[in-house]
């Protein structure tokens, strides 16, 4: 593990926290690390968040009260240390054309691949409960344009799609069978989702995923 100096700690919404970080290493946007305060604590997998050309790296989670983690990510100050681990993994998306599925926190990986210069083909469906936790929103549409679709559950908002993103796709006319889906996000969304993928034709070894647990 690799002590870096925390940058900033921002509250985003009723629940969310945005982490920034002194960056000793360099990543692939999908990758994630082991992140800890403490030797004593086990460390989680977060997503990278920040784009590969930034000079730090952020992170995108939400306090879990009755974990042991979060409650003391979310006390951290600047010029405090945390432990990372080098960065790894195989959510990396090598295709021109592809589909980016999330919800809540699930959006990070694909927040770097944006920032990262990785959004030209690319089509995104974020899904939350409630629409103030749609967290870079305003960024990803300058990205994506009309290829960023937001599902929200929990309230109705112009220009949303009511419901899930499983919803979303069930419904979707012309959904692209033959591009690749990756899917990043709770263990129910995600599973769901690739069973309305299946159900629609688009081929398991076109469905890659990425669980937050």
């Amino acid at each position: 593990m690799i002590p870096t100096e925390v940058i900033s700690l921002e509250k985003l919404g009723p629940n969310g926290y945005w982490l920034t970080v002194k960056r000793p290493f360099d990543f692939i946007p999908g990758q994630v690390v082991k992140l800890t305060t403490s030797s004593t604590i086990a460390p989680r997998l977060y997503s990278i968040a920040s784009g590969n050309n930034e000079p730090h790296l952020s992170f995108l989670f939400d306090l879990k009260s009755e974990g042991e983690l979060t409650p003391q990510l979310i006390e951290l100050k600047p010029g405090e240390t945390i432990l990372i681990s080098p960065a790894f993994g195989e959510f990396i998306c090598k295709e021109s054309s592809a589909i980016w599925v999330a919800s809540g926190t699930g959006i990070a990986p694909y927040l770097s691949m944006a920032k990262s210069g990785l959004s030209k083909g690319k089509q995104l469906i974020h899904g939350v409960r409630y629409h103030e936790n749609f967290f870079f929103h305003d960024e990803l549409e300058r990205l994506l344009g009309e290829r960023y679709i937001k599902c929200c559950s929990g309230s109705t908002v112009a220009n949303m799609f009511e419901g899930r993103v499983t919803e979303y796709l069930q419904k979707a006319t012309n959904l692209p069978l033959d591009r690749k889906y990756y899917l990043c996000g709770n263990p129910e969304m995600v599973v769901d989702t690739r069973e309305v993928l299946l159900a629609r034709g688009v081929a398991y070894e076109n469905i890659l995923a990425e669980i937050y647990f």
